[in-house]
């Protein structure tokens, strides 16, 4: 599967991604009777990003509602067969399948030759959405809850000799409170992922150098900044810049400005090189000492998840505290406010584009967000 698997450029930030999903042309018009398979119907667009979109979709068999990734049918460089492969080898395809954490997958292929499509199991809101509904300030004891579930998750893919290669807290989502698994933390989004063990040798991807960006600049480790090969000590940094970010509520190399994207990415890695581990992570000393580790391990040295998992376990016991899932956020009502105020950021985010610094204003857009949000609502 790596040998068949194209290049894919940077996707950056979350303003490259966002921007691009404003200018993106929506795939179905309309889905009301849109088929996949014999028991999937296509329903409502809920998302979108830069190689497709994110529907509502309903077992017609079983009456389950599910998430179903569309991208064009004619799509250059098509990725949801690529996102499906990851699934199979990790596991998620399997009807038996019970690991914690990952997504059931139960379909993949042609919408009547106007999409491909990819069937998934309806989660609930990102990380990033949780942060927002919590005021940006998660207390220490979910921070590290979150340190121990994402390390168990990560451990799984690496587990199955994928390296993950997008880190980010979007790609992080809880389970639906209707199912009561708001307190469940999945990974989600396998299309930039990669093998890093040889299906056929069995052995660790060389190492090598001047390697295309690949991952979210934000959180993307050091020696991908250098343009080294990712492996799984990349995954481990990239979740420490993560953890730093729900912390402090912003990390240090936000915001910064240059004449193009090359140039930023240039000044964001020369920042994140620059700056101590000591004062990156002040007051925060359980995270230094998992990033000190994260960044000395060798490109492809075996991780200790246990001793990482350790760091913030121990931390909780000698807090008086223990990991048991009641996060932050299952104390916030998620309501009609969550999601008008989730839905306002989705506004703001259709009305500047970022990238070309052009004015984009659609009210058939902004009402057709309404509405998905609020069908959205219904389900979680």
């Amino acid at each position: 599967m790596a040998s068949q698997q194209k290049k894919i450029t940077t996707r950056t930030a979350a303003a490259v991604t966002k921007a691009g999903a404003s200018n993106q042309k929506t795939l179905i018009k309309n889905s009301n009777s849109l088929l996949l398979g014999s028991n999937f119907k296509i329903g409502k667009k809920i998302g979108s990003g830069n190689f497709g979109e994110v529907r509502l979709g309903k077992n017609v068999v079983t009456n389950e509602d599910v998430a179903i990734k569309t991208e064009s049918a004619s799509a250059k460089i098509p990725q949801l067969i690529f996102e499906y492969q990851f699934y199979r080898l990790i596991g998620a395809t399997d009807k038996s399948h019970t690991m914690e954490g990952i997504p059931k997958v139960y379909y993949y292929g042609l919408a009547e030759n106007r999409c491909n499509a990819l069937v998934l199991e309806l989660l609930g809101p990102t990380l990033e959405d949780l942060f927002k509904i919590c005021d940006r300030n998660f207390t220490m004891k979910t921070i590290f809850m979150i340190a121990i579930n994402t390390l168990h998750r990560i451990e799984i893919v690496h587990d199955k000799g994928i390296v993950y290669r997008d880190v980010k807290p979007e790609n992080f989502v809880i389970g639906r409170h209707k199912m009561k698994k708001d307190n469940l933390i999945y990974i989600i989004d396998f299309g930039l992922a990669k093998e890093y063990i040889d299906q056929k040798t069995k052995k660790h991807i060389p190492y090598r150098e001047k390697k295309n960006l690949v991952g979210t600049a934000r959180y993307m480790s050091i020696n991908t900044h250098l343009g080294k090969e990712q492996s799984r000590r990349d995954d481990l940094e990239a979740l420490g810049h993560m953890y730093m970010y729900l912390a402090r509520g912003n990390l240090p190399w936000q915001g910064l400005k240059a004449p193009n994207s090359k140039e930023r990415f240039h000044k964001i890695g020369e920042m994140k090189r620059n700056i101590p581990i000591s004062k990156l992570c002040e007051g925060y000393p359980e995270i230094a000492e998992y990033l000190h580790y994260a960044r000395r391990l060798e490109f492809n040295e075996n991780p200790d998840y246990i001793y990482m998992r350790n760091i913030f376990i121990d931390s909780l016991k000698l807090k008086g505290l223990a990991d048991d899932r009641q996060f932050d956020w299952l104390e916030k009502v998620v309501s009609m406010f969550f999601l008008c105020l989730e839905l306002s950021s989705l506004v703001l985010n259709l009305v500047e584009d970022q990238v070309v610094g052009e004015k984009i204003l659609s009210w058939q857009c902004i009402l057709d967000c309404w509405f998905s949000w609020f069908y959205l609502a219904i389900f979680y």
